[in-house]
């Protein structure tokens, strides 16, 4: 921190502003990549915060432990950006979210260090000071050590699948999962437009057995049960732990999936559903050589609102991207990706191809502004996981009020008085 000390500023990320004038700094933490120390008394791990999340999880299980949080972005992102943006993780039903598994923290500040005095589970000492960090996005220091909890390696894993009539009938069913608090380790609902972009991704078969057992199961669901190919949506599974309650437990889920007209669909069908999360982002990339421009974002919302705010949200992207001059009907989707006892999140992919106008960037960024509004319009959070950043900043007084604001501007201004944290994200 002397540079701290010496007034010059420390970015993270993003792009210098044309209006500053210090010299930048970039600071790069991947050399901070050790698990510090394992305590299996108390099953939690000591690690320094540049490390990258699947370096973490191939290290913890050479000693048979696993955090459990598996971020779609855990390929690339390291355990202080989880800290820094409240992430979540898609098995969050049995190991939590980032501020449900950390333990202690390591913040260092312009100021000096930040953290509790202890490890302890829980304290009452007035607001909880983790949570200043959690979501600050790199405004206020740099977080260095992490203590998270860990968990033995589940002993056995298996994968689902469920097709539903609708996707009103499936979002019903993942309310009662939510409500009866019987959610596996991961559930997903897609709506039909995301299904059949899956299907269209699937390999080719292997042999004519396989594409005899896979047109008699098409012709069983949409001739013998008269599901709609235009309307039908998939959850798909995932669960873990002993075999014996994993057993019990699909067997409850199945069950009230029956309940909404679900059919199981098998364990290929649930686990490709859950590459296709870690395949999407490589398709955006590989989009922009044949002239699409796509992307994701996501919300949380009531459960009351879910269905409103999916059919609106879709709808809007589609209306703006007429609107804006694209020439051909673009990609409008989503998923349910996150239960809880309140809500869900949201998940939402689009993308069009952007031949013919001249500037797809502009295009693009106009249609996620009016996606965004639709949220909010909707009851829908700012953001559930993906945090703020400078993109959304703009609806940060609209999201916590102008005295939530303005509390963590005080925060701010306390903690870095010379903004040398200078990233411009969230305030």
């Amino acid at each position: 921190m002397a540079m701290a000390q010496r007034n010059q500023r420390v970015q993270r990320s993003g792009v210098p502003s044309g209006e500053e004038t210090r010299s930048i700094v970039s600071l790069d933490t991947s050399q901070m990549n050790r698990i510090l120390w394992i305590d299996e008394k108390n099953l939690t791990a000591h690690i320094e915060a540049g490390i990258i999340g699947q370096d973490l999880e191939r290290a913890l299980n050479e000693s048979g432990y696993c955090t459990g949080h598996e971020p779609d972005s855990m390929e690339f992102s390291s355990l202080g950006g989880w800290v820094a943006t409240r992430a979540s993780g898609m098995k969050k039903n049995i190991y939590g979210n980032i501020e449900d598994l950390v333990v202690h923290i390591k913040m260092v500040t312009p100021r000096g260090v930040m953290e509790k005095s202890c490890q302890g589970p829980r304290m009452s000492t007035g607001p909880d000071i983790h949570h200043f960090i959690m979501g600050s996005e790199g405004t206020l220091g740099v977080v260095t050590e992490v203590t998270m909890k860990i968990r033995p390696i589940p002993e056995y894993q298996k994968y689902g699948s469920v097709v539903f009539p609708s996707f009103e009938q499936g979002v019903a069913c993942l309310r009662e999962v939510a409500k009866q608090r019987c959610a596996p380790a991961s559930i997903r609902l897609m709506d039909n437009e995301q299904f059949q972009f899956g299907h269209a991704l699937k390999p080719q078969v292997s042999s004519i057995f396989t594409s005899f057992l896979d047109g008699l199961k098409k012709f069983y669901i949409t001739k013998f049960k008269g599901f709609d190919p235009h309307r039908l949506c998939v959850a798909t599974l995932l669960f873990e732990g002993d075999r014996e309650r994993v057993l019990q437990h699909e067997k409850q889920v199945y069950d009230i999936a029956a309940k909404f007209g679900g059919l199981a669909a098998g364990e290929d069908n649930g686990q490709r559903g859950y590459m296709l999360t870690f395949v999407i982002a490589y398709l955006r990339d590989l989009g922009m050589e044949y002239y699409v421009i796509g992307e994701s974002f996501e919300t949380s919302i009531p459960w009351d609102r879910v269905l409103d705010l999916c059919r609106n949200v879709k709808e809007r992207i589609v209306r703006e991207c007429k609107e804006k001059g694209v020439q051909f009907a673009p990609l409008s989707t989503c998923r349910v990706t996150q239960t809880y006892d309140a809500g869900a999140c949201v998940y939402f992919y689009f993308a069009f191809n952007y031949r013919g106008l001249s500037d797809p960037v502009h295009v693009y960024e106009q249609v996620e502004h009016a996606a965004r509004e639709e949220i909010l319009a909707n009851g829908g959070s700012l953001s559930h996981h993906h945090g703020v950043g400078k993109l959304r900043k703009q609806w940060m007084k609209e999201s916590i009020s102008n005295v939530g604001l303005g509390m963590l501007r005080s925060v701010k201004d306390f903690v870095d008085p010379d903004n040398i944290f200078g990233n411009r994200n969230l305030l």
